[in-house]
């Protein structure tokens, strides 16, 4: 089939075959075209996801230290509730007498009560809430009694 293909070129005039050159050229141009558009817009569509990727790597680096923080302050209460996790720390601070009640609200607060606690008890227990268990301070009313270093305290505490 080449040899028919090469003896019909020969039998054209120069005229002619320069044309049918010109011809096969500019159709080898027009697919060699269609082929690259494409592959060009996927090219530059990757290179935009690689970018946005490079961001959100960069940007999970920077945090990661508090996503540590967080976590380890979760891995130490677990599934523990926040109910369960504030008696066991108020126990473990000398603090089980002074829980007067408490009580969890609908969005997942607890408010608890204490009085005749002793304040450096107290601060203690809601450091370790606080520092290790990643638990929030929404509101605190302690007042002064009438011996030195006991307070009444409300709390409310929310966990992240």
């Amino acid at each position: 089939m080449n040899a028919k293909l090469e003896a019909w070129y020969q039998q054209l005039e120069p005229r002619e075959r320069h044309m049918v050159l010109g011809g096969g050229i500019i159709v080898a141009l027009i697919i060699l075209f269609m082929l690259l558009t494409p592959l060009q817009r996927q090219v530059s569509a990757a290179q935009v996801r690689f970018s946005e990727r490079q961001r959100d790597l960069l940007w999970l680096q920077s945090v990661a230290p508090q996503l540590a923080t967080l976590k380890s302050a979760a891995s130490t209460h677990g599934s523990e509730s926040l109910v369960v996790l504030t008696d066991r720390i108020a126990r473990g601070a000398g603090l089980a007498s002074a829980i007067k009640g408490n009580q969890q609200s609908e969005d997942g607060s607890l408010s608890v009560h204490m009085e005749q606690a002793p304040f450096n008890a107290f601060t203690a227990w809601a450091g370790e809430l606080v520092q290790q268990h990643g638990v929030q301070v929404v509101s605190a009313s302690i007042e002064a009694t009438s011996t030195p270093g006991i307070v009444n305290a409300s709390v409310t505490l929310r966990q992240h």
